[in-house]
């Protein structure tokens, strides 16, 4: 009984993620000021990390969470580097 659930779930998931990166997309093309579009743009990697976790499930496979945790590396550089180029106008001092 509970195998045939998870189908279900995931489909769910896969729906609200791609809600998530819908409206992540409106506020990127919205966003009155840079540091709405560098929030979103860290939060669209979160929910491309979260998309790539669901389809990993979905296969049942262990690959996709080598490609998951590079994804959160780069993710968390770029949005270092970004708000750094905000704050100083350079990024390497």
């Amino acid at each position: 009984m509970t195998g045939s659930i998870l189908p279900l779930a995931l489909g769910f998931a896969f729906l609200c993620v791609s809600l998530a990166i819908l409206l992540n997309l409106f506020r990127l093309w919205r966003g009155p000021l840079s540091t709405d579009r560098i929030l979103t743009v860290d939060t669209l990697t979160i929910n491309a990390i979260a998309l790539i976790v669901l389809f990993g499930i979905a296969q049942a496979t262990a690959s996709y969470f080598e490609a998951v945790m590079l994804l959160a590396m780069v993710g968390f550089i770029g949005t270092v580097a970004y708000c750094k180029f905000l704050l100083r106008g350079d990024i390497v001092e």
